[in-house]
């Protein structure tokens, strides 16, 4: 039996598909402890790497005393239909839901299914912010660096779902209203109107990890710039290589989504020593060893990581990503969406400029 089995509390469903959004499920669990209830479905995607990530937060989770549900989402063309119809009891039983994508088309179209009242949005990373803004203004829900881009057949196809998803995830009043949350760690500039925002500061990481062994050089976070189409990929070696020169980076912690190809080209032109986290980062740097610096460019991690660093030693330090960077395809809005990620973070040093580009 789980050790939260027979204690009151209202049943919760988690939908996840990345490591990060079950680590901050977990993060947002921890708070509302000690009530019961809650089902982790994970959404598996087909990235070997992800896969292993959401294996091993997995199995904290169960350790957590929290049920889990592994859901081979994508595995074939019939495996959408099979996962919906096993969910859709679940679904319609559940009183509260917590997602940690509400850009996923998934997680849209189960949000269609379910009668809960209760609707809570984890942090997805820097999308948060923006899946906020979105919901303040009324707009159509798009993730940033595909905004003015003009929406494809599949797009079109499924924007009735998309428009049923954003109407169920705004507030409503009455005796059969909506409540929603949005527990980030993220800063939020506008908060809709009957939105409750709940602070998310890696309490249950720094409980369950740490504090790291700090050495004396500095890490380096990668990012999949590169493969969502919005950096060039010359300039951003050249980016890498000059500010790991310039301050002695010996490591290079890859994005779950850099390919094989562009990690191999760094660690033979950079010299650094790639590194695949088992886990988030944030878990990675709380266990240690960590670097006395962790040099990152515009990313989710230059907001969680000092909080999750919270009272080491460590000194996160963020690039600014050069216009002259972007790719000629890039959203027009993605030099000033990366800068509002760096000018909005707290606790971090600023580096303006990679020395030498």
């Amino acid at each position: 039996m789980s050790p939260r089995a027979g204690k009151p509390g209202p049943h919760t469903l988690a939908f996840v598909e990345s490591p990060v959004q079950l680590l901050n499920v977990l993060e947002w669990a921890h708070t509302r402890a000690p009530w019961t209830g809650l089902t982790l479905v994970v959404l598996s995607p087909v990235d070997p790497m992800t896969r292993g990530q959401l294996r091993r937060m997995s199995e904290l989770a169960r350790e957590d005393g929290h049920e889990v549900r592994w859901e081979e989402a994508r595995g074939g063309t019939s495996a959408p239909f099979r996962t919906v119809g096993g969910l859709a009891a679940l679904l319609r039983r559940a009183r509260r839901i917590v997602m940690g994508d509400p850009f996923s088309r998934y997680v849209q179209l189960l949000l269609t299914i379910t009668r809960a009242r209760e609707l809570v949005v984890v942090d997805d990373g820097t999308a948060t912010m923006e899946f906020v803004g979105q919901l303040a203004r009324g707009e159509r829900l798009v993730r940033w660096h595909r905004k003015g881009s003009r929406p494809g057949a599949r797009d079109l196809l499924f924007a009735p779902v998309s428009s049923s998803a954003r109407r169920r995830l705004t507030p409503s009043r009455g005796a059969r209203g909506r409540q929603v949350e949005i527990f980030s760690s993220m800063p939020i500039a506008e908060v809709p109107d009957g939105v409750t925002v709940t602070a998310h500061d890696f309490a249950w990481t720094r409980s369950r990890f740490g504090p790291p062994r700090i050495t004396k050089g500095a890490d380096m976070v990668g990012t999949s710039l590169v493969e969502t189409g919005v950096v060039d990929a010359d300039r951003y070696l050249d980016a890498v290589r000059t500010l790991a020169k310039a301050h002695g980076a010996t490591r290079y912690f890859a994005h779950r989504r850099e390919s094989s190809e562009k990690l191999h080209r760094l660690a033979v032109e950079t010299g650094l020593e790639i590194v695949r986290p088992d886990l988030p980062l944030e878990l990675i740097a709380r266990r240690g060893p960590v670097g006395r610096t962790i040099l990152s460019f515009p990313s989710t991690v230059v907001h969680t990581l000092p909080l999750a660093l919270a009272g080491t030693e460590v000194t996160v330090a963020v690039c600014d990503i050069d216009p002259a960077w972007l790719t000629r395809t890039a959203s027009p809005r993605a030099s000033g969406f990366l800068s509002g990620v760096t000018d909005s973070a707290r606790g971090v040093e600023r580096l303006l400029t990679v020395p030498g580009t």
